[in-house]
């Protein structure tokens, strides 16, 4: 799947913020069913929803939608009223293991062959709020539907009530955590997503929070509102000198090659083939990034 930097949660009872989100620049949107709807308003939401994935879609805006939860099941008329040409994920909630992950999956396959969709085109994200999902995290992120995971620590959220840490500003409690969704993540080959920095308006805040899950390997952030995009967005992107440093870095690897050699002194710093690997994936990664804007 491509990379997401910045993934939006969009409350799906405001069709205004609905309609304005595809020009927000977000790389996907979550049309939020779950916490960011009223109870009394979630079947009127589930059908606002389900009248604009395809119209968002053909703007060329990524769509996944967060469901709800029963008790035992996540929500049917949700999904059968959402997965639809334009869906590209449903983001699931609060699994609390491997088993929810794939009862989701086995759902989403009945609404795609009940609505005429190739079975396995709608992925799933799920969000490790509890604390066995994050225990088996590897286990979810290896299902065959998943398409990446989010290791979630938003301040006094779930995965705070859940692990019982207090929330800092540095984040040293959340480290092991969003480690671990990191390898599980890379082991599977799905996306490992972070976030949720919550005082929205706290930009300086934001990037370096932001900063710090592309340090431990995150590949984007969930984020809360559209002020947020363009910093999580830029901070996920290599910069113009990063790509010049290894684009350089490819060059004298080449140049070195060349020569008989298989490495090379480049900016005081040995480095053999294993480097320019890593610099060819940035390089591809800046230029995917780029074709976007």
């Amino acid at each position: 799947m491509k990379p997401i930097r910045s993934f939006l949660f969009v409350p799906a009872n405001k069709e205004r913020m609905i309609d304005k989100a595809a020009d927000a620049g977000a790389d996907a949107i979550i049309l939020d069913l779950e916490d960011s709807v009223p109870p009394d308003e979630k079947a009127q939401a589930r059908a606002l929803v389900a009248g604009k994935i395809e119209g968002l879609a053909a703007k060329g805006q990524r769509v996944w939608v967060r469901v709800n939860k029963s008790a035992h099941l996540y929500d049917y008329d949700d999904l059968m009223a959402v997965v639809q040409p334009g869906l590209e994920g449903i983001v699931v909630s609060k699994p609390w293991g491997p088993e929810d992950v794939h009862t989701a999956a086995c759902m989403v396959a009945e609404a795609e062959s009940r609505n005429n969709l190739e079975i396995g085109s709608v992925r799933l994200i799920p969000i490790l709020e509890t604390a066995r999902s994050m225990q088996l995290c590897f286990e979810i992120a290896e299902h065959p539907r998943v398409a990446g995971i989010v290791g979630c620590t938003a301040k006094n959220a779930d995965v705070a009530r859940a692990l019982g840490f207090i929330w800092t500003v540095e984040g040293r409690e959340t480290d092991y955590l969003k480690s671990r969704v990191v390898m599980a993540a890379r082991a599977a080959g799905k996306l490992p997503i972070g976030g949720l920095w919550q005082q929205v308006k706290d930009l300086d805040g934001l990037e370096s929070f932001t900063k710090y899950d592309r340090q431990l390997g995150m590949a984007g952030d969930l984020i809360l509102h559209p002020s947020n995009v363009e910093v999580v967005n830029r901070v996920f992107t290599p910069t113009l000198e990063e790509v010049a440093y290894y684009r350089g870095m490819v060059d004298a690897l080449d140049a070195a090659q060349a020569a008989g050699r298989a490495s090379v002194m480049y900016d005081g710093e040995h480095i053999d083939i294993a480097h320019v690997k890593t610099a060819r994936d940035i390089i591809a990664l800046a230029e995917g990034f780029a074709e976007r804007r």
